[in-house]
C-alpha cells in the first residue's frame, strides 16, 4: 500500500466525519444518476386531492401544495444540485487555474493588472449579486445559472493559484527547468502545477458546498431552473407559505441542502488533513 493510500486509510479511521461525508456524497451522486429508477413517482405529477399530506407510507416525505411526492422531488433535486455544483466548480477551477497561473508566473505589470484590477473588480461585488444580475438579464435556465455562478466563483481559485505560483516559481527545480530551455507554459504545467495542486483540490471540495448552497439560493429566489423541474431551493420557496400548517414542505429540502453542504465540507477538511504534512503531524498520522 502506498504512503498516500496509507495516510488516507488512517485519516478515514480517525475522522468518522470524513467517512460520513463520503457516504452522503455517494448517496447524492447515486440519486442524481439513477433518479428515474429510484424515485417512487413522477416528480411533476399533480394530484390535488392528495395535497399537503403529512409523511405516510405511500408518501414517505409527504406531498406539496399540488400533491406532488416530495421524496421524488428530493431525489430529482439532487440531480440539479450535483450537476450545477460540479459544473460550476469544474469551470471555475479551470478558469482560475489558467488566469492565476498566467498572472503568477508572468509577474510584474501583468500580475499587477490581473490581480489589482481584474480580480479586485470581481471581488468588490458579492458573488451572489453578480449571479442575480446575470440571471435577471439573461433569464432563468440551468446554463445561465451555471454561467452566473462561474462569474463570481473563478476569482477565489485564481487568487489561490496565483499565490501558490508566486511562491513556487523561484524554487530550484523551476529554475533548472527554465535553464534547460523549457517554455513558460511547459514549466507551469509540468513542474509548478503538480506542486500546487493540493490546496486547490481542498478548495474545490469546499467550493462544491458553496456552489450547491448558491444554486439553492438562486432557485429559492426564482432565478434557478424553471418549473416544473424539481430543485431543493424552489421546493423551499414553494413551502414557505405553508411553514405552519405543513412544515414538512420546508423541513425535508432544508435537510437535503444542509447534508449536501456539510458532506463536502467534511471531505474538504479530510483532504486538507491528508494532503498537508503539518496537519497530519497535529493529528498523529
Amino acid at each position: 500500500m502506498s504512503r498516500r493510500a496509507l495516510s488516507l486509510t488512517r485519516i478515514a479511521r480517525h475522522n468518522w466525519l470524513a467517512v460520513a461525508g463520503l457516504a452522503l456524497v455517494g448517496g447524492f451522486v447515486v440519486c442524481a444518476l439513477f433518479a428515474p429508477w429510484l424515485a417512487p413517482q413522477d416528480p411533476a405529477h399533480i394530484d390535488l386531492p392528495a395535497r399537503l399530506q403529512s409523511p405516510s407510507w405511500p408518501h414517505w416525505c409527504g406531498t406539496d401544495e399540488l400533491g406532488r411526492d416530495i421524496l421524488s422531488r428530493l431525489i430529482y433535486g439532487a440531480r440539479i444540485s450535483m450537476l450545477v455544483g460540479g459544473s460550476v466548480v469544474a469551470v471555475s477551477l479551470l478558469l482560475g487555474m489558467v488566469v492565476g497561473s498566467f498572472a503568477g508566473y508572468s509577474g510584474g505589470r501583468v500580475d499587477r493588472v490581473v490581480n489589482i484590477i481584474v480580480m479586485n473588480a470581481f471581488l468588490s461585488f458579492p458573488g451572489i449579486l453578480i449571479a442575480i444580475a446575470f440571471v435577471a438579464f439573461r433569464g432563468p435556465g440551468i446554463g445561465n445559472l451555471i454561467a452566473a455562478l462561474v462569474l463570481g466563483g473563478w476569482v477565489g481559485y485564481a487568487r489561490l493559484v496565483r499565490g501558490q505560483v508566486l511562491a513556487t516559481r523561484e524554487k530550484e527545480f523551476v529554475e533548472a527547468a527554465r535553464g534547460m530551455g523549457a517554455s513558460g507554459w511547459r514549466v507551469v504545467l509540468r513542474h509548478i502545477t503538480p506542486n500546487i495542486i493540493q490546496p486547490v483540490i481542498v478548495q474545490a471540495a469546499i467550493g462544491m458546498a458553496g456552489a450547491i448552497l448558491a444554486e439553492a439560493t438562486m432557485s429559492f429566489l426564482g432565478l434557478g431552473v424553471p418549473p416544473p423541474t424539481a430543485s431543493w431551493g424552489s421546493m423551499l420557496n414553494d413551502g414557505r407559505s405553508h411553514l405552519l400548517d405543513a412544515p414538512h414542505l420546508v423541513l425535508f429540502p432544508a435537510v437535503a441542502v444542509m447534508l449536501a453542504v456539510l458532506s463536502f465540507n467534511f471531505i474538504g477538511d479530510a483532504l486538507r488533513d491528508a494532503l498537508d504534512p503539518r496537519a497530519r503531524m497535529e493529528v498523529g498520522l
